[in-house]
């Protein structure tokens, strides 16, 4: 099974976004031309790529969702074979952790999206830790952004690797990914997923060249050409950022990697499997 760990449901029409809603989309992310598209997009690219499930990230911020955990919970419900739902809550509000524990328990969604540039929060506050103790208690993982953010209003000091260590540390058994293999801290994030096993990453990094060129660069040459294929097989995995990134031309880069056709199955699936403890 193939699995992209890092898509965004904020343009999706089956979402029901308003016009507003989808203006205020574009305005957070920074996708000013970005239209609406359907779920049949998804699937026609999935079937171009040879995607099996899609991890839809919805994001929290300032107390207005861009897409509601309510929302996610639907989509998967209607496209259970495709969709995987996350959560996202903002840890500014008094509700954070009743809306975490009622998309965990109620929605039954299957892990939690943070992101500290956005929400303008470090992932060790003192506010953060009742969050991670529900994900120890439904055993669900946790995706940070992590590295520099492309979106506007975002600074990057709060989501630098070495401020998820505290995390790593205090929770070894919830999961975590620094998305972004936290670009351009990448070699960071080795160390960390190197000291501690539940640290995860995933591949939606991409700001210059073309798929194979920046792959290439921070997979091969800012960090040892087999760090990934020899000593941190198990712990990345696929994504894409999609829409901001091509989906298709990312997967083909990883896809022509120079590593073990079983390392690419691992980055490409397996290891997602097992950072979502096979409940999906």
């Amino acid at each position: 099974m193939v699995i992209d760990m890092h898509v965004h449901p904020m343009f999706l029409e089956e979402a029901a976004l308003t016009e507003e809603e989808l203006e205020r989309s574009r305005q957070e992310m920074g996708l000013y031309k970005t239209d609406a598209f359907g779920i049949s997009q998804w699937e026609r690219d999935c079937r171009c790529a040879g995607i099996d499930r899609l991890c839809i990230l919805p994001l929290d911020t300032g107390g207005m969702p861009l897409v509601h955990n309510e929302k996610v919970a639907e989509l998967v419900t209607r496209y259970p074979k495709r969709l995987i739902g996350f959560a996202s809550v903002d840890p500014n509000r008094e509700s954070a952790a009743d809306d975490l524990e009622y998309a965990f328990g109620e929605l039954g969604l299957k892990g939690l999206k943070l992101h500290p540039s956005k929400q303008r929060m470090f992932p060790a506050d003192d506010r953060m830790w009742k969050l991670y103790d529900i994900c120890r208690k439904y055993r669900r993982p946790v995706v940070f952004h992590s590295g520099v953010s492309m979106e506007p209003g975002t600074l990057t000091r709060y989501a630098h690797p070495l401020e998820f260590e505290e995390v790593a540390y205090r929770y070894p058994d919830v999961k975590i990914c620094l998305a972004h293999f936290g670009w351009p801290w990448v070699r960071e994030v080795c160390m960390l997923m190197l000291k501690y096993r539940n640290v995860y990453t995933d591949t939606a990094l991409l700001y210059f060249d073309d798929p194979r060129q920046f792959y290439h660069q921070s997979l091969e040459v800012d960090i040892g050409k087999h760090w990934i294929d020899r000593s941190l097989r198990h712990q990345v995995m696929f994504g894409s950022d999609d829409p901001r990134l091509e989906q298709r031309r990312m997967i083909t880069a990883i896809r022509e990697m120079d590593m073990r056709e079983s390392t690419k199955e691992l980055i490409l699936g397996g290891n997602a499997l097992e950072f979502l403890g096979g409940d999906i």
